[in-house]
């Protein structure tokens, strides 16, 4: 019932998209069949379970770890700044504990090192929200002031205005994002910038944009699970034939989805179980990952409206700033990547740290895209050794500040 729904979507948009999709029904068809390669994995598994497990029970089963996970509750001071089209963004701001310095989280995190004083911004990537960061943030809470906020288009952030008149997403526009909220909740001291995946991309095109901000106000970078370009050139773990395929037709399949919101999404909560196997696969590599920690995942990237997915996947392919790490030449940088990382691969980590020499380079085994939440002790060591690293660069930038 759930397949028929979803290509009851499919069919349903290509037939909105106008005789042109009509007549490229073959395409798309040939489209389904590369991205059923990719699904095949997860749909074996889906049929598995289907013989012995009730679809009742798994939505219980769901609910139940909805309820037991604890992943996504953090909450800290709210604040909104508004982006140059106009956009609503949605940040929260952990402030430092007064006792902050001599808890024992703290000394668990950097034992006899004083972090630096500084403002950590944490990056989101695409169909995620600032949520993603969990384990990290509640590392660092109390510990160190921190700034989660939430893309345009995802989590509580307003859809973007721009986009809402027909204007494209770009990886430029997000990296004038995040100075917008850089300015709203950080308007002074030194700041450290953690991306992962598209948040490392912002980082990048803030580098790109606003270079002096980089010289007088940044301490540290940390680039997780990222790409500086050539995303065009992923494979996703397919096959060559099926890549080509999605590499043609996806975007207009998308698109054409993207025009059906309403019937895409019965679909998409239809075919919950395939999905939720396709969000695994991309997403961990380590097969004793909670289930909690899963489905916490399979939430956020469930939220994020078919027409977002549509409207921001474009902005990968012509990704490319490469030329902007050169701005963070000087500064301490952590460079980090899951090795089983069939999203952003590996590769594309150590491509970065050839163009900077200097970074700590750290690829964790066994480790899938979301590296901060399936291996989160490694992530949050390494972020603490580069807030140790930073101290040096936070009082340059103080002797700098007017």
């Amino acid at each position: 019932m759930g397949e028929k729904t979803a290509g009851n979507a499919i069919a349903a948009a290509a037939e909105a998209a106008g005789p042109g999709w009509r007549r490229a029904g073959v395409a798309a068809g040939i489209a389904g069949a590369a991205i059923g390669v990719v699904a095949a994995g997860a749909a074996a598994g889906v049929a598995i379970e289907r013989l012995t497990v009730g679809r009742d029970v798994r939505r219980k089963a769901r609910l139940a770890l909805d309820a037991a996970g604890p992943y996504g509750e953090l909450r800290g001071t709210p604040g909104r700044a508004t982006a140059d089209d106009g956009t609503q963004l949605y940040y929260e701001v952990d402030e430092v504990a007064s006792e902050g310095g001599e808890s024992p989280r703290r000394r668990r995190l950097f034992g006899r090192r004083k972090p630096a004083p500084v403002t950590v911004v944490f990056c989101h990537g695409y169909c995620l929200n600032q949520d993603s960061w969990h384990f990290q943030r509640a590392a660092l809470h109390g510990v160190v002031r921190t700034v989660h906020w939430d893309q345009r288009s995802h989590g509580r952030s307003a859809r973007g205005m721009a986009q809402a008149d027909g204007n494209p997403v770009t990886i430029d526009r997000l990296g004038r994002d995040l100075k917008t909220v850089l300015d709203a909740a950080a308007p002074e001291g030194p700041v450290v910038l953690v991306g992962h995946s598209m948040g490392g991309m912002t980082v990048m095109a803030l580098a790109a944009h606003y270079p002096e901000y980089i010289r007088e106000r940044v301490a540290a970078v940390a680039l997780v699970g990222t790409s500086a370009g050539k995303l065009g050139e992923v494979n996703y773990g397919l096959p060559v034939a099926g890549v080509n395929a999605v590499r043609r037709f996806l975007p207009g399949v998308l698109k054409a989805l993207g025009s059906q919101v309403d019937l895409v999404e019965r679909g998409r909560r239809a075919t919950a179980d395939l999905f939720a196997g396709l969000i695994k696969r991309y997403s961990f590599s380590s097969r004793d990952i909670d289930p909690a920690v899963a489905r916490f995942a399979e939430r956020m990237i469930e939220s994020t409206p078919i027409d977002v997915v549509a409207e921001f996947y474009p902005a990968f392919q012509e990704h490319d700033k490469s030329e902007a790490l050169a701005a963070f030449t000087d500064l301490p940088v952590l460079v980090l990547a899951g090795t089983e990382d069939l999203v952003t691969p590996s590769t594309h980590s150590e491509a970065i740290a050839e163009l900077l020499p200097d970074a700590e380079l750290v690829l964790v085994p066994d480790a899938g895209h979301l590296v901060m939440l399936e291996h989160p002790e490694t992530v949050t060591d390494r972020l603490a050794d580069l807030l140790a690293r930073a101290g040096t660069g936070a009082a340059r930038q103080a002797v700098r500040a007017p």
